[in-house]
C-alpha cells in the first residue's frame, strides 16, 4: 500500500481561507468527531457532544462545517489523507517494490493500531455517506495502481492487471488488520502474523527480490 495523492488546503464554510488558529480549531473539532463517531456511532454523536469534547461553542462549529454529515465526510477524508501519508512516507524508504509494499503495510497497521476509529468510521460510511466511502477507496487505490503498473513495467512485479492487484492487496491488509488489531483492542500487529503476511504478499506480487 503506497503512493499518496495530494489533497487541498482545508477551508471554512463557504470556502473561507483559514488562519493558523482556524486550522488548529478545525483539527480539534475533527479529533473530537473521530472519538465521538467511533464511540457513540453516527446517530448518537451530536454536534453538542462534538463541540463539548473539542472545547468550543456550537456557533464556532458552524464556521467550519455546515452540519454533522459534513464533519463526518471531512473526517473520513482526513483519516484517508493521514493514513495515505503514513504509508507513503514509510514505503519511500524501500529500495525495491517488495520492500516498499511491506513498509507500506507496516505503516498501515501502525496507523490503525493508533486510530482504531478508522475501521469503525469507514464501516459507518457505508450507510451514512456511501459516496464518501467510495471516494475513500478510490483515493487509496489511485496512486497504488500507478505504482504497481510502473513496477510491472520495470519487471519488479509479475505482469497482470494492476487495478485488480491493488484492490486485492488492500482487501488482504484491511481484513488482517481487522482481525489482529481491531478485534484485539487496538494492539500492535503480532510479528508472527506480519511475517506470514509478508510471505503471502511477496508471492502475490510475484516478487523475487526479497526473502521475508
Amino acid at each position: 500500500m503506497t503512493e499518496l495523492t495530494t489533497g487541498v488546503q482545508p477551508t471554512g464554510v463557504g470556502g473561507r481561507p483559514l488562519s493558523s488558529r482556524g486550522l488548529r480549531t478545525r483539527r480539534l473539532l475533527l479529533e473530537a468527531a473521530e472519538r465521538a463517531f467511533a464511540e457513540l456511532g453516527y446517530h448518537d454523536a451530536s454536534i453538542v457532544k462534538i463541540t463539548e469534547a473539542a472545547g468550543v461553542g456550537q456557533g464556532t462549529f458552524y464556521l467550519y462545517f455546515d452540519g454533522k454529515k459534513r464533519i463526518f465526510d471531512e473526517l473520513v477524508l482526513d483519516l484517508n489523507a493521514r493514513v495515505r501519508r503514513a504509508m507513503t512516507e514509510a514505503s519511500s524508504q524501500g529500495s525495491t517494490r517488495a520492500e516498499r509494499e511491506l513498509l507500506g503495510f507496516g505503516a498501515f497497521f501502525r496507523f490503525t493500531a493508533e486510530h482504531p476509529a478508522l475501521y469503525r468510521i469507514i464501516r459507518q460510511a457505508e450507510f451514512v455517506s456511501p459516496e464518501i466511502l467510495q471516494l475513500h477507496y478510490e483515493r487509496l487505490t489511485a496512486g497504488y495502481v500507478a505504482g504497481l503498473r510502473q513496477a510491472m513495467a520495470e519487471g519488479e512485479v509479475a505482469q497482470g492487471d494492476p487495478e485488480v492487484l491493488a484492490w486485492s492487496l488492500m482487501g488482504i491488509g484491511e481484513l488482517v488488520g481487522m482481525r489482529w488489531i481491531l478485534w484485539d483492542s487496538g494492539s500492535e500487529m503480532p510479528e508472527r502474523v506480519f511475517d506470514e503476511l509478508a510471505r503471502i504478499l511477496v508471492r502475490a506480487i510475484g516478487a523475487r527480490d526479497l526473502e521475508p
